[in-house]
């Protein structure tokens, strides 16, 4: 009961441990995937992430064609048309004619991101002027300006808007910002409806509330800014050349091409001739060639644009955002450490795709977008690195921890292979041919009695170690347990081994090679016994316990033989199945038929002698002794005995025929029966 006791604790307390590891590993996992995807978020370090998370879901969503505005550029071939001088300014005698016409076809309204800020020829500035009165709904750019501020040595530079040739100002309904707030790489992601030191309506804000008038009570929008949606490349919105525009006849422009559309003037993308107005920015099409630049009166188009039809983009909330990067993380962080590292790589591979589309749907159907790269770029592989590296350790450790017990049992040979091949360690047996071997200190009982327990067990380390280093894995043998001060350890499996009894055999000749322990003035003698047969070989035991194990008759046999030393005085005693194994490669010497207790059959018994190369050292006495030995067994009791007495002067202390010379006066006490056959009946252990 202490026993099973000890067990169930020592595994509780090992699978303490683990949970504990386990909820470590999860920890650290989840705090790194939290950690780097929150300083990636806050920092500039996720810059790129962040702002590449607003850029790619416009790659992938097709093309929106809005028809509520147009754009009207001036560009190379208007500048070629209609034969404007480089580096001049262009005659405003065709924004009057543009005008004209957008009026007559009721144009919605009209903003040129062309900035009028000085007079040029009085007729045409009034009919120009008159043209936008006539209109009624005409907005103008206003621009930066540097102007010097201060007196004397103490003058500063600043800047301010400059509104438009005040006869121009007075005739146009509006005036608004041209001004563009680009981030790194000159890309204009945000729109300000409010430029916010000066107050001044942007040109998308002042189209939007004079077609809308409501957008003026937008407080919320007017105090912040918006992420634009792009709807497409600027070379594929709606738009069309500049002298087309005002051509009498012109196929691309039928009449009523401009008919409540709000028209946007500007240069074009690319043109180098017109003075008036070039700006160029990039956008979240900007990763392809093609797309590289967009005109700034492009990007107010689209402004408008996204405030006429509500469908601006919107960033999730402060908190939500931080929030979201802080489930992820302890999310990720647990997944891949509470899998094995394949599924775990599965799992990252596949956990991409709902983020993914998670933050698709809501930037396509509810027009917010979220830093989804983060997670999916930062903080799935930071966990899944994390998860293998913790599980790659534990199994390691793990791997370390059973080479380490196992080492107690098997040579590094074997142990490499329980390692290489888990099925070894689970439950279940195998019938296997092998090579069984028993050991016993002779009389260690009583050499031990007296002795102090840290030196009895200091002794036994000591012998243990040599003889598993030295006898037992030096030969590839498994050992399956100690019982006491004797070993049980068999070859041939879990690995075959073709020589397992010739191994064997050699493993106890090992032994009586070892140098002498001597404990209170005693020689520490080991006696050994070998039998090859089949046993049951596998992981036997309860839940709470289970060795690697083999059992059967067989096992009881090579344990008898060991016993059997006692009696005939030998040191080594192998069965006639394992001599047979063996054959001639080692000396042995044939001791006759027992009949062991607890088995039916009489066993046939060899003793082992040693090498080949000894063979003359013995030759005489298991000459002697083998015709001792056939006397014995024709029942020539009076023969035996005096061959078995002729054995002794060559080997005074030959412990089998002093045996055998005990045997021949009991037999002569009590007769054997017909059918015997000179085996020896043992009736103890």
């Amino acid at each position: 009961m202490s026993d099973q006791n000890n067990n169930a604790a020592g595994r509780l307390r090992q699978s303490w441990q683990g949970l504990r590891g386990k909820a470590m590993g999860i920890l650290w996992g989840a705090a790194l995937s939290t950690g780097a995807g929150y300083i990636f978020l806050t920092t500039s370090l996720g810059y790129g992430l962040v702002m590449a998370s607003y850029d790619l879901p416009f790659q992938w969503r097709p093309i929106i064609e809005p028809h509520e505005a147009v754009m009207v550029y001036l560009d190379d071939s208007s500048h070629e048309r209609l034969h404007q001088k480089y580096l001049e300014p262009w005659n405003r005698g065709y924004y009057t004619r543009l005008l004209k016409r957008l009026t007559a076809e009721g144009a919605r309204a009209v903003v040129f991101d062309i900035v009028f800020s000085d007079a040029l020829d009085p007729a045409t500035d009034q009919q120009f002027a008159d043209a936008m009165r006539e209109n009624g709904n005409v907005i103008l750019a206003a621009d930066w300006t540097i102007k010097e501020y201060g007196v004397g040595g103490e003058k500063r530079a600043g800047r301010q808007f400059a509104l438009p040739y005040a006869l121009f100002n007075q005739s146009a309904a509006d005036v608004g910002a041209s001004t563009l707030f680009p981030d790194q790489g000159e890309y204009v992601r945000q729109y300000s409806p409010i430029i916010p030191r000066e107050k001044i309506a942007s040109e998308a804000w002042a189209a939007a509330r004079l077609v809308k008038p409501s957008f003026n009570e937008s407080n919320d929008l007017q105090q912040t800014s918006f992420w634009i949606n792009y709807y497409a490349p600027d070379a594929k919105l709606p738009a069309i050349s500049f002298y087309k525009a005002i051509a009498d006849h012109d196929p691309d422009v039928k009449p009523g091409f401009f008919k409540d559309k709000v028209v946007f003037v500007g240069a074009k993308l690319q043109t180098v001739l017109s003075i008036e107005r070039k700006d160029e920015y990039s956008t979240p099409f900007s990763y392809l060639p093609e797309n590289k630049w967009a005109s700034g009166v492009t990007i107010h188009a689209t402004a408008f644009l996204n405030l006429l039809r509500g469908d601006y983009l919107r960033r999730t909330g402060y908190l939500l955002e931080r929030a979201l990067i802080v489930a992820l993380g302890i999310v990720f962080g647990t997944m891949f450490v509470v899998t094995r590292p394949l599924m775990a790589t599965f799992i990252a591979l596949l956990s991409a795709m709902p983020v993914v589309f998670v933050n698709y749907y809501m930037f396509q159907w509810h027009h917010i977008w979220f830093p989804w790269l983060i997670p999916v770029v930062l903080q799935i592989p930071v966990a899944l690195v994390w998860g293998v590296a913790y599980n790659s350790l534990q199994v390691y450790a793990e791997k370390v921890r059973v080479e380490q017990s196992l080492s107690l049992y098997l040579s590094p040979k074997l142990v490499k292979k329980f390692t290489k091949d888990p099925t070894l360690l689970k439950p279940g047996a195998v019938k296997h041919l092998l090579t069984i071997l028993f050991t016993d200190i002779a009389g260690f009982t009583t050499i031990s009695e007296g002795m102090d327990p840290d030196e009895l067990a200091r002794l036994m380390n000591e012998y243990f170690q040599t003889a598993v280093h030295n006898c037992i894995h030096a030969t590839d043998g498994t050992v399956v347990k100690y019982i006491g001060d004797a070993i049980f350890a068999f070859w041939n499996a879990p690995e075959l081994q073709g020589d397992h009894a010739y191994l064997a055999c050699d493993a106890a000749l090992r032994f009586r090679a070892l140098k002498a322990l001597k404990v209170n003035g005693h020689e520490l003698i080991t006696r050994i016994g070998l039998h090859t047969g089949v046993a049951n070989v596998g992981n036997f035991g309860s839940d709470t316990r289970m060795d690697y194990t083999a059992i059967g008759e067989n096992i009881n046999l090579a344990s008898r033989m060991e016993g059997l030393n006692k009696y005939t005085g030998t040191v080594v005693l192998i069965t006639a199945d394992t001599q047979r194994e063996v054959g001639s490669r080692l000396l042995t010497r044939y001791l006759g038929l027992f009949r062991l207790k607890g088995f039916e059959k009489a066993v046939g018994v060899y003793e082992l002698v040693g090498r080949p190369e000894q063979e003359a050292e013995s030759r005489e006495l298991r000459e002697r002794f083998a015709r001792a030995l056939e006397k014995f067994m024709k029942r020539d009791f009076a023969g035996a005995e005096d061959s078995f007495r002729q054995t002794l002067e060559v080997s005074p202390e030959d412990g089998p025929a002093r045996f055998y010379l005990e045997q021949i006066e009991e037999l002569r006490a009590t007769e054997p029966p017909a059918e015997w056959k000179g085996e020896i009946i043992l009736k103890d252990k």
